[in-house]
């Protein structure tokens, strides 16, 4: 099913990336994720008390436009969707355009994916918000280590031992996961090159340090 359009007016911002309209229903917002709030037993994430602020300035008590993509829903029951204010403000990139946000994007909802992806490298290239935190800037491939474990990073390295579906950058094993191969073009990379890749840093079961790669916008040369 392709994308749609209506109106809702909203009620409250829970944090930089999820709000509840006046009927119940929470959104969040597509392409991109901002910093955590404090919850339970867990501390706010650096800049993420400062996203949620920002998101409730641009859009609390308003009337906004919801542009949904292919996958409507989340596995929360949260409509996904891209935020418009009345004079056509896009809220998903002006929060990525700040740098108060990364890129985070998923199959099958591409629709915006490269505008962001080139409004987050801007936001990088001026080291806007959570870009000039150490917890955000961009990693170096050969200093990622298991203190990285987690984490949703930006990582920068030279690409080496290349197979079709994989490639090694730096310390990391990088590889697209069959699931997301059809959404993902053939990896047409050079030995030595420079290229970033954005996902989040995990072990494997032999102890290799690796991310996987979801879409396109995953992958920056």
């Amino acid at each position: 099913m392709g994308s749609s359009s209506r109106m809702v007016s909203v009620d409250k911002v829970f944090d930089g990336d999820t709000f509840k309209t006046k009927t119940g229903e929470r959104v969040r917002l597509l392409g991109m994720n901002t910093p955590e709030v404090a919850h339970r037993d867990s501390p706010a994430q650096p800049f993420g008390d400062i996203a949620s602020r920002l998101l409730k300035k641009m859009i609390d008590g308003q009337s906004v436009r919801l542009v949904t993509d292919k996958e409507k829903k989340d596995r929360y029951g949260r409509t996904l969707a891209h935020v418009y204010l009345k004079d056509n403000t896009w809220i998903n990139g002006e929060i990525v355009k700040q740098g108060m946000a990364h890129v985070y994007t998923f199959a099958p909802n591409f629709k915006h994916a490269k505008e962001l992806n080139q409004l987050e490298q801007q936001a990088r290239k001026k080291d806007l918000g959570i870009w000039h935190h150490k917890r955000y800037k961009v990693l170096d491939a050969a200093k990622v280590s298991k203190k990285h474990l987690g984490q949703f990073r930006v990582v920068r390295g030279q690409v080496s031992n290349i197979k079709k579906h994989r490639f090694k950058l730096g310390k990391i094993s990088v590889g697209i996961p069959r699931k997301a191969r059809s959404y993902m073009p053939e990896l047409d990379l050079q030995q030595g090159q420079t290229i970033v890749v954005h996902g989040k840093i995990r072990m494997s079961r032999t102890k290799t340090l690796f991310m996987s790669l979801y879409n396109p916008t995953d992958l920056e040369l």
